[in-house]
């Protein structure tokens, strides 16, 4: 791989139940925390993007990752990263998510009203049973990430609503495309402080590249 990773990041609006999420917030100051900061390891801050808490978020993120690979060719391709951040209220500690799930059960309805039920996520894809891997290195990531001292955990469950929609679709882009995908979750902000969550992301940037 070549000396410097691209990595997209993108994070969540509020929905029913959390009225701040922290991911918009994160998103939105990154570029700015990152430029105040510096990013070490051959990292650079691509686009920042904020998606609807719902299924059409992912068409969204479509428009998002086409514009930017399109730009591009196979060789630089394998130097993007997706990030997809997207809060879980009840975690005390952030989650790298290792897998996401062809199927969409939303318990609550998504921002837009639709609450599907043990659905696939892409037909063509087959059952609700098939999953999908980051080609990441979660194992790496934490490593790297618990030399920071963050309380942070490898999950292999991204749940099965907007979240777990988005990084199903995202892998199967990364794939077709020959780039990369990553979600994890975080906390409120009420269990870990904003500044905590803003290092961690920066932190997270790095880890992911060097892991690449």
């Amino acid at each position: 791989m070549g000396s410097e990773v691209t990595i997209h990041v993108t994070g969540f609006k509020k929905f029913g139940g959390v009225a701040e999420n922290p991911t918009e917030t994160i998103v939105n100051n990154l570029k700015g925390y990152v430029e105040r900061r510096g990013l070490h390891g051959g990292v650079n801050l691509g686009t920042c993007t904020v998606l609807e808490v719902a299924g059409d978020g992912a068409l969204q993120l479509y428009q998002t990752m086409e514009s930017v690979i399109s730009k591009t060719d196979d060789i630089t391709n394998a130097n993007v990263v997706w990030l997809h951040l997207g809060v879980n209220s009840g975690a005390q500690r952030f989650a790298v998510e290792r897998q996401a799930a062809n199927e969409a059960t939303f318990l609550c309805p998504d921002e837009l009203g639709w609450q599907p039920y043990q659905v696939p996520i892409v037909l063509e894809d087959g059952g609700i049973s098939r999953k999908r891997e980051t080609s990441l290195s979660v194992e790496a990531i934490l490593k790297t990430l618990k030399k920071g001292a963050y309380d942070v955990m490898i999950s292999d469950d991204a749940g099965r609503f907007v979240c777990n929609y988005v990084y199903y679709h995202s892998l199967r882009f990364a794939e077709q495309k020959g780039s990369k995908s990553l979600f994890v979750h975080v906390p409120l902000f009420s269990r870990i402080d904003e500044e905590t969550q803003m290092k961690f992301t920066a932190s997270l940037l790095e880890a992911i590249a060097s892991a690449c």
